[in-house]
């Protein structure tokens, strides 16, 4: 799962690289893109994305284990529920798309305005495309087969990656003036078309594990009022994080041209590792949760979240030290070409080294409310999550007042981690009083040890960097030679010290990767 992930996530990658060297970082015409092309995503979190984890993994699991066709019929029928009405939320979100760009980004031109509604009129279609994606890769889960919808998104990938070269093949212009109606079609259809090949390959690899695949006229007979109930809190959830990335996206555009893209990609570059990673524990961690949950073990549950929570935090620790030390060469390494504006990039690594601190205790917070979940109880991590959402949002107007505008961008990132950080203290207090407990001496254990061996692996990383800034030369080259060399010595002296510190779930991670890799083969 976790190779996959880092394939797909890696595509991704290329896919933001291409589009920045196609229609310039710190341009008009990509920030007009980039909006356009996260209102699709934010329409479908807010409907529906919150639930699949939260709500219709925990279902499905419960109708696997009580039903006797293993839930077969259930997962059609909630198929055919999410189709029927992710269509017509499609419908209304086309009608909608002008209100839903001027939400987004309210300082934008009247051209980019314009624009961004033609863009957001192609790119909306792929509301439907993700929500069956995610409703057929969740009965995948469900039946034990994790990495097809790992695989999925390098489709997507590979597909808007084309666009790009083609774009910049036919000499494509990165002012919105210059975009013409053939130039515009192929970046708008080109976009929604990879997610549909997305979508098409999890329901091929649905049907090819033996599931039939199947609409039903009438999805009734899967309690849809307890959906409804369960959801009606996950709702609350996702308006608060909707809530959070719009004031977001809103403060970066008051960084004037290529502030969004700056959040935006510095935020890409934040996810990479969230989701190769603790993406990857927490969607195997679920299932077994909700089975526990069902059968009412609790001393399970605690020891999978533990578990889960203390090799999450062990992983992301050097990288989150790396993004933050590393913050401007990896910026420059991965941006700092084609028709990138250098203010741009510089001003992309301080967003990067600034969402370094957000990294750990973001993943912690998120591993943890899977116990929430499995347990059936969206109340208690919607409320939480609401409370993260408002100190988030309050330090993103914060960042408004208080800095220069060109910084307004870097002081969101802070407001993440110290939003995070809260919201994390306090889902591990309250979920220790719904178990009675929840391991709290080894969990503080580990944390503190993986502090100790993350300053380590720091202070070689700055030592690094400082050495190597007189000898080698700014740009592209000079930053992959730091990133590489800073990067190991970071990571030598991160395992260093955890080895020394008898980080016992260090050595479970390398263990379990290494057993990975070796694996003949992978089942689809």
């Amino acid at each position: 799962m976790a190779i996959a992930t880092l394939a797909s996530r890696a595509a991704g990658f290329l896919r933001v690289v291409v589009l920045a060297a196609a229609l310039g970082l710190g341009t008009r015409l990509l920030d007009t893109y980039n909006v356009a092309n996260t209102l699709p995503n934010a329409v479908y979190e807010l409907v529906v994305g919150g639930a699949m984890a939260s709500v219709v993994v925990p279902l499905l699991t419960r109708a696997a284990l009580t039903q006797p066709d293993n839930g077969v019929v259930y997962a059609q029928r909630l198929l055919s529920l999410m189709v029927y009405g992710l269509g017509v939320v499609t419908v209304v979100a086309l009608v909608a798309a002008p209100w839903l760009v001027d939400l987004y980004a309210p300082s934008f031109t009247a051209e980019q305005r314009d624009l961004a509604v033609v863009f957001s009129r192609y790119f909306l279609p792929q509301i439907l495309f993700y929500g069956v994606s995610a409703t057929a890769g969740a009965v995948l889960n469900i039946r034990g087969r994790f990495t097809a919808p790992m695989w999925a998104p390098l489709c997507n990938s590979l597909v808007v990656i084309g666009v790009g070269f083609i774009y910049i093949a036919i000499g494509g212009s990165t002012g919105i003036a210059g975009l013409t109606a053939g130039r515009l079609t192929l970046l708008a259809a080109g976009t929604s078309a990879g997610v549909f090949a997305q979508m098409v390959l999890v329901v091929w690899a649905l049907a090819r594990s033996g599931f039939p695949v199947r609409l039903h006229l009438d999805p009734r007979g899967i309690a849809i009022r307890r959906i409804g109930r369960l959801g009606g809190w996950v709702l609350l959830s996702v308006l608060a994080a909707q809530a959070l990335l719009a004031a977001a996206t809103r403060s970066a555009s008051l960084s004037g041209p290529g502030g969004v893209t700056a959040y935006q990609n510095a935020y890409a570059v934040f996810q990479v590792p969230f989701a190769v990673i603790a993406v990857t524990v927490m969607t195997a961690t679920l299932p077994r949760l909700s089975r526990s949950a069902a059968r009412l073990d609790h001393e399970r549950i605690i020891g999978d979240l533990s578990l889960a929570v203390r090799v999450a935090i062990v992983a992301m620790a050097p990288i989150a030290v790396a993004m933050t030390v590393l913050g401007k060469q990896i910026a420059a390494l991965l941006f700092g070409h084609g028709h990138s504006v250098a203010s741009t990039v510089h001003l992309l690594g301080l967003v990067v080294a600034a969402f370094g601190l957000a990294l750990v205790p973001f993943t912690g917070y998120m591993v943890l409310q899977r116990g929430f979940y499995a347990l059936q109880d969206t109340k208690t991590p919607a409320l939480i999550t609401a409370g993260v959402s408002a100190m988030g949002v309050a330090g993103c107007v914060a960042a408004g007042w208080l800095l220069p505008s060109a910084y307004i961008v870097i002081g969101i990132p802070i407001a993440y981690a110290a939003a995070y950080t809260v919201g994390l203290v306090a889902t591990a207090v309250v979920l220790r009083r719904r178990l009675g407990r929840i391991d709290g001496r080894r969990l503080m254990r580990t944390h503190l040890r993986v502090l100790v061996a993350a300053a380590v692996g720091a202070a070689g990383a700055a030592l690094a960097v400082r050495t190597l800034a007189p000898i080698v030369a700014p740009g592209w080259t000079g930053s992959m030679i730091t990133v590489s060399v800073g990067g190991l010595a970071g990571a030598a002296g991160y395992l260093a010290a955890g080895r020394l510190l008898h980080l016992a779930e260090l050595r479970h991670l390398v263990t379990t990767a290494m057993a990975g890799l070796r694996r003949p083969g992978l089942k689809w």
